[in-house]
């Protein structure tokens, strides 16, 4: 029996199951690809970064700037981009970034709560209306009788449903726990990385106000010094002869 012979044997219930696996399979995938590449640079990074600023703080914002393509590297380099900061704002850029990296990590859990939710109740609604068309043919006076050798049949294909549902639900929750199960080592990564670097901070505060970045050449004067001087001075009054 192949798979199609049971797609069709299992009922109406079997489309909406299809498309849940399909929605399931979508997510798990991207999720997979998006999990692969940051696990396998992100010690990395962070080992770059607070080696860097050990001694050098602006050698240490460019290598994350550089790393704002994995979550991590976004997340150290939140508080280095301001030329200057204290302690308080350099821990609320660290809270407020990890917080929203964190959120986008998180990306396809609810499509996921959702599948394990919906595919046992769909595959037990087409076990029902499958247990329903196949009693419905059954007479009193048949029992017992091969007449009804078709109805044991129908029940074991209304089945089918069933497993189906299950499969995709089982399927579904694996990735789901896994995949939380990720995000409960990034936020242990986050908080230790965020840590170590405030202490740094604490240590030697970084001060971007010298760097080239932040130098305004000189022959170029600000807007209210030129306004100052759009006028030329008033003329002299003429000698009168007394």
């Amino acid at each position: 029996m192949d798979i199609l012979d049971l797609f069709y044997k299992g009922g109406p219930a079997m489309w909406p199951l299809l498309i849940l696996s399909i929605l399931s399979l979508s997510v798990i995938f991207e999720r997979l690809w998006f999990w692969l590449r940051i696990l396998t640079q992100e010690k990395q990074i962070v080992d770059r970064i607070l080696n860097a600023a050990q001694d050098n703080w602006e050698v240490a914002a460019d290598i994350a700037r550089k790393a704002s393509h994995q979550p991590v590297g976004r997340f150290l380099y939140a508080p280095l981009r301001f030329p200057k900061t204290d302690a308080e704002t350099f821990r609320l850029a660290l809270e407020s970034t990890a917080e929203d990296e964190l959120a986008g990590m998180r990306r396809g859990e609810k499509l996921l709560e959702a599948v394990i939710a919906l595919a046992p109740l769909l595959g037990l609604l087409g076990t029902v209306l499958g247990l329903i068309q196949s009693l419905r043919a059954i007479r009193i006076g048949d029992l017992g009788t091969e007449s009804t050798a078709g109805v044991t049949t129908g029940i074991g294909e209304s089945l089918i449903s069933t497993a189906a549902g299950l499969i995709v639900a089982i399927i579904s929750l694996v990735f789901y726990r896994l995949f939380q199960s990720f995000v409960v080592s990034q936020v242990k990564v986050f908080r230790k990385a965020g840590n170590e670097m405030e202490l740094l901070y604490r240590q030697s505060p970084p001060d971007f106000s010298n760097s080239t970045s932040a130098i305004v050449p000189e022959n170029i004067t600000s807007p209210r010094k030129q306004g100052k001087n759009r006028f030329p001075e008033p003329p002299e009054p003429p000698n009168v002869p007394n």
